[in-house]
């Protein structure tokens, strides 16, 4: 299902058996030792219901479980202990899976615990795993569910067409009736309970989408980042498929549903429909945020669901790049696609490129490969803000038609913030507006404020990012940088570095005040 990259059992393996408990007569040591980082790479923690899905995935994993430990046996020298294990674990549990996914995830609880507690946290690949297992889990029982609706469906088709054969509706048929009802009592709770459970879903997903913009944005300073959209990509599709099987089932199931029913979980299908189609648009690959006039640049965008939807050769769409202010950029994150290009700001060449799926890749994208940004309009500014503060951005849109009612959709994105220069001793000021932006821009921000002073700490995680990143090094700063760094910012020559701990950062310290020693911008 997935695998991570750091599992928890190495560590576990290097600490003493005598921290761990859990184990049983029926789930020895031993089995898990053999099981080792596989246990970890399949959802138990989410099995915490007694229903039939929870019984279904318990009774899966089983199964995988048992599968894992013959394949083990078959390539061990002496397979007794594994065969012997395997069978005694049918025995245990096969009437009961549940039961073991009770007993695997307290013992993976535990060693949670403890390896928590050694090492005052767990690896970020882990937190990445879980999330993972948990999206998984979560698209498996809306998928079960589906396939219970699916089901309901036939066996009312088959009921409907038995009454009409009766045309009446005898006392021996009414066990058929009753049925019947039943069917119809189940259906309408299922199926708030799918659209629900669809809708939750795609807020999580949405929410990891974000990680990977600012995730994105924290790459500009140097941060790595994993930018591989495959994974996120698969997300889209599976969700976009459910959605569309609940909308096929919405209309197919239009009188057993209601009026009142039906109008509702069409309304919250088109809704999730249209996030998913909108939010699978994205600037793939950036355009340069320190952007100098009359120089060529490139960016790339990426629509998830291309694949998916645009099944047709035939189909052709275009994405359009144009600049956009600050102002224009507030106006699009408030609701207003529209206005936002109802003045021009800047001439960008060659603006325009086709958005087409990549066979190779199964990916579908624009890729801009010379742009050229000819001239720039510069907003109004405050009276101290350089030109070297002002901010823009790329908006990418594109018109897409989709369905067999050509419905259309616009799609819209904008890159992270750009700073225009015309003159190159512009640059350094331009990155550290861009440095500063990067680093500590909020979350659901209104484009594109950002705090006036941070931490001095946070400020020297920042400095020690961008320097191993510019001097491609994986050795940082140390102690003794950032306290002379902090001398020269604050003008302060303290003896002790601890005088700077509690201390704030502004931006006009940051690149407009004459540091001493240093002179204009001081971290350059």
């Amino acid at each position: 299902m997935t695998s991570s990259k750091m599992a928890l059992w190495s560590m576990v393996c290097e600490m003493s058996p005598e921290l761990f408990n859990g184990y049983s007569d029926e789930f020895p040591r031993n089995l898990r030792c053999f099981l080792g980082d596989w246990l970890e790479n399949y959802p138990w923690e989410f099995i915490t219901e007694s229903d039939s899905f929870s019984a279904f995935m318990a009774d899966s994993l089983l199964s995988a479980m048992v599968e894992k430990l013959q394949d083990l046996a078959n390539k061990n020298c002496q397979p007794g202990l594994i065969l012997q294990l395997t069978a005694n674990l049918e025995n245990a549990y096969r009437r009961d899976p549940l039961h073991l996914a009770r007993t695997v995830k307290q013992i993976l609880e535990v060693e949670r615990v403890v390896v928590q507690n050694k090492f005052q946290g767990l690896p970020l690949s882990f937190h990445r795993q879980q999330e993972e297992l948990k999206f998984g889990f979560d698209l498996k029982r809306m998928q079960y569910k589906l396939q219970q609706i699916w089901t309901l469906h036939g066996n009312l088709n088959d009921s409907s067409r038995g009454s009409r054969q009766r045309n009446t509706v005898d006392p021996p048929f009414s066990t058929q009736g009753d049925l019947q009802a039943n069917s119809l009592q189940t259906l309408s709770t299922l199926f708030p309970e799918a659209v629900k459970e669809l809708e939750a879903t795609k807020a999580r997903l949405l929410k990891r989408l974000d990680i990977w913009k600012r995730q994105q944005q924290l790459a500009g300073n140097g941060t790595p980042f994993d930018e591989d959209l495959a994974p996120l990509q698969k997300r889209f599709e599976s969700l976009m498929d459910v959605c569309f099987q609940l909308r096929q089932l919405v209309v197919a199931l239009a009188a057993q549903l209601g009026s009142d029913l039906q109008s509702h979980l069409q309304e919250c299908l088109e809704n999730v429909f249209s996030t998913l189609i909108k939010r699978a648009f994205l600037v793939d690959k950036q355009p340069p945020q320190v952007l100098k006039t009359q120089t060529k640049f490139q960016a790339t965008i990426r629509f998830l669901l291309g694949p998916q939807l645009f099944k047709s050769p035939q189909t052709s769409f275009s994405v359009t790049a144009n600049v956009v202010t600050e102002k224009q950029a507030r106006e699009l994150a408030s609701g207003r696609p529209d206005a936002s290009l109802s003045e021009s700001t800047g001439e960008i060449v060659n603006n325009v490129a086709p958005l087409e799926i990549t066979a190779t890749s199964n990916a579908c994208y624009a890729v801009f490969k010379n742009m050229l940004l000819k001239k720039i309009k510069r907003s109004d500014r405050k009276s101290t803000e350089s030109v070297t503060e002002e901010k823009c951005a790329v908006l990418f849109s594109a018109r897409i038609n989709l369905g067999s009612n050509n419905t259309t959709f616009l799609l819209q994105t904008i890159s992270l913030p750009i700073v225009v220069i015309v003159h190159g001793n512009q640059d350094n000021n331009a990155k550290a507006t861009i440095l500063w932006d990067n680093a500590f821009a909020a979350k659901d921000r209104i484009p594109f404020v950002v705090t006036e002073r941070v931490t001095w700490g946070n400020m020297c995680e920042t400095l020690n990012q961008k320097f191993m990143a510019e001097v491609q090094t994986p050795i940082g700063l140390n102690k003794d940088h950032y306290f002379f760094l902090a001398q020269k910012i604050f003008n302060d020559n303290s003896t002790s570095s601890g005088d700077f701990q509690n201390r704030y950062v502004s931006w006009s310290q940051f690149n407009k005040v004459m540091a001493v020693g240093f002179g204009r911008g001081v971290e350059w």
